[in-house]
């Protein structure tokens, strides 16, 4: 009787080992292979920048146990695969944590809103710039833990400047139709343009248009363009910096790149993530400076606002805890962690307590010495807070089309009228 019970104890045992092998084969159809584990992956794009980041957080996370694996991804593959997985209904083979453009954040929690943990109870919002709370949030619940910031700054070579007669105050809060008059003096005397522009991509659009606390659709979603004021003033500004001959044309990133590093262009109005690009250049240190970027002539304008941003999201499947742990404990309240991340990683997040600390307040020899961290810090908080709505890139489009027209003659009010009717057709 003993052999028998023996003889059944080792077949039951070797069954269950079975199966257990059986569902390890199958792991990427049942979600995370680290599920119910302190084991997670994370998924982001940029490792020197993104993926850095999460290194440097993970260095700064002293739990036990704790593991993180960091899977690199183009940002465009991020949002395909994520349509793809979420799409599916099954959450087959997805991350832990992903980072997300916060200018599509919107289409993913409003699409997909039970695919995400809600993250509220694990970080002070109020700890973060105001303007990143809508696109990481829905219905009264945070799903985003806000990250980088895409404050703006009119990044210029002073040697330039300086040479068309003008210094680092007439730089200083001022409109956009006065750097046109700055940018046609610089042309005159310098022979560079103010800066370099792809006409296919509205990124210089975006950035005025936020600046006067507007965008493409209402604080509703709804889209609004055919009468929104700041949209408007914001075409005109780039119809005259191009039909003024102030800026020149480039067709993409290399070329964006090379307007800059190759010493052709003036300025570099955009998100404070393009300084290591500029510093890449190192013949030209010393030669750099920022202000703040010029605003529009419209009521309600500042000279503060955003290009880019993104911010890390938690999937709603085994291991959620842990990794909202993580990022609470890292991302979402460790002012040390954020020192070492303007220090060693040169990247500046959206947490406010950390713009205080010594940390920030250091001197950039390749930009004369400026504070640049602890100025863009102060710029951060007065960006305006708008809601970028579903299809930030498809009205984009829609607008890039039309201005093409408008270059070619066409009334800007018949640009606007005849590309909210294609948005409302093609979104509606």
């Amino acid at each position: 009787m003993r052999k028998k019970l023996l003889w059944t104890t080792l077949i039951a045992s070797l069954m269950v080992l079975l199966l257990a092998a059986c569902s390890g084969g199958d792991d990427e159809t049942e979600g995370n292979e680290n599920e119910g584990s302190d084991s997670i992956v994370a998924w982001a794009w940029d490792p020197n920048f993104n993926i850095a980041a999460l290194n440097l957080a993970n260095e700064h996370y002293d739990k036990e146990g704790f593991e993180l694996e960091i899977q690199e991804n183009a940002q465009d593959d991020i949002v395909q695969r994520l349509n793809t997985g979420l799409s599916s209904g099954t959450m087959n083979g997805m991350p832990n944590i992903v980072l997300i453009e916060d200018q599509r954040a919107q289409s993913f929690l409003q699409s997909y809103p039970d695919a995400f943990y809600p993250l509220g109870d694990y970080f002070d919002t109020e700890d973060f710039a105001e303007y990143k709370i809508p696109p990481t949030s829905l219905d009264g619940e945070q799903y985003g833990l806000p990250f980088d910031t895409g404050v703006t700054g009119l990044f210029y070579r002073a040697d330039y400047l300086e040479e068309a007669g003008y210094s680092h105050e007439d730089l200083v809060d001022i409109t956009w139709e006065e750097f046109i008059e700055i940018g046609k003096t610089v042309r005159e005397e310098t022979g560079h343009p103010i800066f370099s522009f792809d006409p296919s991509d509205f990124g210089i659009i975006r950035m005025m248009i936020q600046s006067a606390g507007s965008w493409f659709t209402t604080e509703e979603g709804e889209i609004n363009l055919e009468n929104n004021e700041a949209l408007k003033e914001s075409l005109n500004v780039l119809y005259q910096l191009i039909d003024q001959d102030v800026v020149d044309l480039h067709n993409d990133w290399s070329g964006f790149l090379a307007s800059f590093n190759s010493g052709e262009a003036a300025s570099v109005p955009t998100g404070n993530w393009i300084v290591p690009s500029i510093e890449a250049e190192e013949s030209q240190s010393g030669q750099w400076r920022m202000a703040p970027i010029p605003r529009l002539e419209i009521e309600g304008s500042v000279n503060a606002t955003n290009n880019g941003g993104s911010s890390f999201y938690v999937l709603n499947i085994d291991g959620k805890e842990a990794a909202a742990e993580f990022l609470a404990e890292t991302f979402g309240s460790n002012t040390g962690f954020y020192e070492a991340l303007v220090q060693e990683v040169g990247a500046l997040g959206t947490y406010i307590p950390a713009a205080e600390s010594e940390g920030y307040q250091f001197e950039n020899e390749f930009f004369g010495n400026q504070q640049l961290i602890s100025e863009l810090s102060g710029w951060m908080e007065e960006v305006p807070a708008v809601n970028y709505g579903l299809n930030t890139y498809g009205l984009s489009d829609i607008l890039i089309e039309q201005f093409q027209q408008m270059l070619n003659g066409k009334d800007v009010d018949a640009v606007l009228s005849d590309a909210q009717t294609q948005a409302e057709n093609q979104f509606k």
